[in-house]
């Protein structure tokens, strides 16, 4: 570890913890790991040679540990991050930050008080192509925005605690918000519950933006192949984020004009240009974030205030999905 890094313990070592635990200690800051399986526990530990504790309560008493990185279940994060606060900690929480509104405000008022970095695990937020598509729009090359889509899906991996909403769409969400600067004003949203009912194993989402910007998201773990594709339509040209490409083909600019010549549309078509972007891991960027916030006292670009608004627009998803009718996020 190096004297410039914060001490973070992670908490929950399995399918995404694991990732963390790769992450922050290549950037010199894992001081422990907490994780409740014995034998997971136990590999984690010799893995990494770093004090391993089976519950929360223990690691907070490991004074060194200054920060806390969570990757427990949805269900349990707004606790975790509520007692890791409560003992003086800064906290990065996977997504989402937890599954109710009132106590993500609660969660962001708590860290503000006491002075302490709380961060949201929007990973995609972080990925260097989406950091370019967002100077693409910044710099003036889409012009206004027009519309935005996303697909998110694949076969698996398939839950029975959360809904394929849940599960996949809070990064679809953070990016839109991200890229429009808005909240949106109305959502609706269907599915179907095939596996698990009445858990969704699809969804799809439809956002109405102040200005008339318009954004849907299909989500599914029921895809016969991996789909990961964000698609920006502006005035003056379009953006595509595909996610599953790689190399130059992941961020492409296509320079498509399509207007009138009198009654008849005119389309007039253009090549794609891959737009260069980074090539650091993207979960490296985000953990390498949170470090410096800690360090500095700054504000994270998936800060809790954040969080609350991508959880507000799936309330609402979660809302409209149950009923049947449009939602406004709260």
């Amino acid at each position: 570890m190096t004297a410039e890094s914060p001490p973070v313990g992670v908490v929950g070592t399995g399918y995404w913890g694991k990732n963390l635990l790769r992450n922050f200690q290549a950037l010199g800051a894992l001081a422990a790991l907490c994780e409740s399986d014995a034998g997971l526990r136990a590999e984690r530990a010799a893995a990494y040679d770093v004090p391993a504790y089976a519950s929360l309560d223990a690691l907070l008493r490991e004074r060194a540990v200054e920060a806390v990185a969570i990757a427990t279940p949805p269900a349990t994060h707004g606790a975790l991050a509520r007692q890791a606060l409560e003992a003086g900690r800064h906290v990065f929480v996977e997504k989402p930050l937890c599954l109710d509104l009132a106590e993500a405000q609660a969660l962001d008022q708590l860290a503000r008080q006491r002075g302490l970095t709380l961060m949201v695990g929007h990973l995609l937020l972080y990925h260097p192509a989406f950091v370019a598509l967002r100077e693409l729009l910044a710099a003036g090359r889409l012009g206004p925005l027009r519309y935005i889509y996303s697909n998110r899906a694949s076969l698996g991996k398939i839950r029975r605690e959360e809904n394929a909403l849940w599960s996949f769409a809070p990064h679809d969400v953070s990016m839109i918000l991200q890229l429009s600067g808005l909240m949106p004003e109305r959502v609706t949203c269907s599915g179907g519950a095939w596996l698990h009912p009445p858990v969704a194993d699809t969804s799809l989402t439809h956002m109405t933006f102040p200005g008339g910007l318009q954004a849907h998201i299909f989500v599914s773990w029921l895809h016969p192949y991996k789909d990961h594709k964000l698609v920006v339509v502006g005035e003056d040209a379009m953006a595509v984020f595909d996610d599953v490409e790689a190399g130059e083909g992941k961020l492409r600019l296509y320079r498509h004009q399509v207007g009138w010549n009198g009654d008849i549309p005119a389309i007039d078509k253009a090549e794609a240009e891959p737009i260069p972007y980074g090539r650091e891991e993207p979960l490296a960027r985000e953990c390498g974030h949170f470090l410096d916030c800690v360090r500095d006292g700054k504000r994270p670009l998936s800060d809790a205030t954040e969080g609350r608004r991508v959880l507000a627009v799936l309330d609402a998803c979660e809302r409209a999905l149950a009923s049947g009718d449009a939602a406004a996020p709260a």
